[in-house]
């Protein structure tokens, strides 16, 4: 499989297949293909789909078959960007829960839970997040632009959880609580932060859905109660 990402706004990712070849993607990610791409919808089982809904995805994914030399193109659900993942035995990537958009059929998806008490109860969004492994390359969206640190053993980075896109597997995620009363309540930043601890690399994005969303909310206009 080779593939080029085109555009930077509402990227999307080509993928140009040989006969044989496979592709794994979410529900309604396909954007355009050649006519010899043949589609099956798949629940990958009782428990991979279950995991898939703990994960905020949809219950079923499709898998689409090249019949031939063709390519297919996979679509940006929000104006961000796409990037690639090399998935290799023992280097697994943790996704959040809506950062998947398509994979190479050797790539597994699993359900990724923090084992945390703290992350479990407060770290909303970034309690359930989906894990990458076996071999192959998997893209992810990004929401807005994109910031990659390298953490040293030991080293941490707070994050509001909204800009958390994925980490090695390496890397350990924790909840930690705004302090001081006032900074809580008046701070406008939320109750928690997470806290990502190396060794790993880290992958930050810069307007996450959810932000976007509620700032857009004051100004849309409402009808009459």
């Amino acid at each position: 499989m080779n593939y080029e990402i085109i555009s930077q706004a509402y990227p999307v990712v080509v993928c140009h297949l040989q006969a044989g070849e496979q592709m794994r993607t979410e529900r309604g990610s396909m954007a355009w293909m050649d006519p010899c791409m043949t589609m099956e919808t798949s629940g990958g089982g009782l428990g991979g789909a279950l995991g898939r809904m703990f994960a905020g995805e949809a219950l079923f994914q499709n898998v689409y078959t090249a019949t031939a030399p063709g390519m297919i193109a996979f679509g940006s659900s929000f104006p961000g960007r796409i990037i690639p993942l090399d998935i290799q035995p023992g280097v697994d990537f943790i996704v959040q829960k809506t950062g998947f958009l398509a994979a190479e059929m050797g790539v597994e998806l699993s359900v990724h839970f923090n084992q945390k008490l703290g992350s479990g109860f407060f770290g909303g969004e970034g309690f359930v997040m989906q894990r990458l492994s076996g071999q192959g390359t998997a893209f992810i969206e990004v929401d807005g632009d994109l910031v990659t640190y390298d953490l040293a053993p030991g080293q941490q980075m707070i994050v509001d959880t909204g800009n958390v896109l994925a980490f090695t597997h390496t890397v350990s995620i924790d909840i930690q609580r705004v302090q001081g009363a006032k900074n809580m309540l008046f701070g406008g930043e939320g109750l928690f932060n997470t806290v990502l601890t190396g060794p790993g690399t880290i992958w930050l994005q810069t307007m996450p859905m959810a932000s976007f969303v509620n700032a857009l909310l004051p100004h849309i206009p409402r009808g009459n109660a």
